[in-house]
């Protein structure tokens, strides 16, 4: 299926490994132009996708990010808001700061990278956003911060589907469950846990097995993509039907 993504201009947050690099090297795949922002400097040179140093935390950087890739691009079809994470544990562990903070990395960001974009969506009539979220926004697992940060970001963008929509913008949320990839937490608990992940896979997976970084790109590809011209506002689950998040059990 040709998704028509070929010469569409698009800038990837957190793009410079995992899942980010995952999306940007799927897009490219595809025929898109590509740009991705994250801030290892060293990271960004190897990722092999044309990069822009910046911390979305920092919103006057990722306003610059993006108004850079769309200047490089020539214009601004697609984004993707996948940087993210969390500070501090759970609500005893944690302080108002690490939710504040965790709430800024995520659905802050989100919302800031797409509203910087949509002068250059409209530029050309129209985009797609996509804010890449988790199992954990609907599932709600330990670590109470990212939980709701991640929700956030699936009521986000429900939201300015609403809201953009009369300015043909689309805007979606993914939601992977846990994925297995050389370098990514699950590979660490893989490697240092194995009973624990052999129990984990087995368990909270029916077909025996995490989800793959091809599997959470492909899907957002086809999201963004003309193809999906009739998808806006949702929340669409890569997880392996997996039962709930469960990352607070293994990692340290």
């Amino acid at each position: 299926m040709d998704l028509g993504l070929e010469g569409k201009a698009a800038f990837v947050t957190g793009g410079s490994h995992g899942i980010g690099l995952a999306i940007a090297e799927a897009l490219v795949a595809e025929g898109a132009r590509v740009v991705v922002c994250g801030r290892d400097a060293e990271r960004l040179a190897k990722c092999g996708v044309l990069g822009v140093q910046a911390d979305v935390q920092d919103p006057e950087q990722l306003g610059r990010a993006v108004d850079e890739a769309a200047e490089r691009l020539g214009g601004l079809d697609l984004l993707v808001a996948n940087a993210g994470g969390s500070f501090g544990g759970g609500l005893l562990e944690s302080t108002p700061q690490d939710w504040a903070d965790t709430f800024a990395l995520n659905a802050g960001h989100a919302a800031h990278a797409i509203r910087r974009a949509v002068p250059h969506f409209e530029q050309g009539g129209g985009g797609a956003a996509l804010i890449i979220a988790s199992i954990t926004g609907w599932k709600p697992g330990p670590r109470s911060s990212y939980a709701v940060a991640k929700a956030a970001e699936i009521h986000l963008a429900a939201t300015l589907a609403q809201e953009l929509g009369p300015r043909n913008i689309r805007v979606n949320a993914l939601s992977p469950g846990s994925v297995e990839f050389e370098g990514g937490g699950w590979a660490w608990v893989r490697d240092n846990r194995p009973e624990d992940f052999a129990r984990f896979t087995r368990e909270d997976f029916p077909r025996g097995r995490l989800v793959t970084l091809q599997e959470v790109a492909d899907t957002a590809c086809f999201v963004l993509s003309p193809r999906a011209s009739g998808i806006s506002g949702t929340n669409v689950c890569v997880d392996a039907a997996q039962d709930h998040p469960s990352s607070g059990r293994f990692f340290p």
